[in-house]
C-alpha cells in the first residue's frame, strides 16, 4: 500500500515541527510544570498511587464485610 505524500501547496507539509529534547536520567524525577517528560512520568507515579490506594481500601471494606 503506497502512502500518500503531502502536496507542496499543503501548509501543514512546510511547518517547522518542534524539536525534541531527550531528558537525561538526573532530569526525570525533577518536579516541572507543564507538559514535560518529567510531568508526565510523576502523573503517571500518581494514578498509579491513587488506583493502589483505592483497590486496597475496597478490598479492605469487602473483607471486613461493609461493602
Amino acid at each position: 500500500m503506497a502512502t500518500a505524500q503531502p502536496s507542496s501547496d499543503d501548509p501543514l507539509a512546510s511547518a517547522a515541527l518542534p524539536e525534541i529534547v531527550e531528558a537525561g536520567p538526573d532530569e526525570l524525577n525533577q518536579w516541572k510544570r507543564g507538559f514535560t517528560p518529567q510531568a508526565e512520568i510523576w502523573n503517571g507515579r500518581m494514578a498509579m498511587v491513587g488506583l493502589s490506594v483505592g483497590l486496597t481500601v475496597l478490598v479492605i471494606a469487602r473483607l471486613s464485610g461493609h461493602v
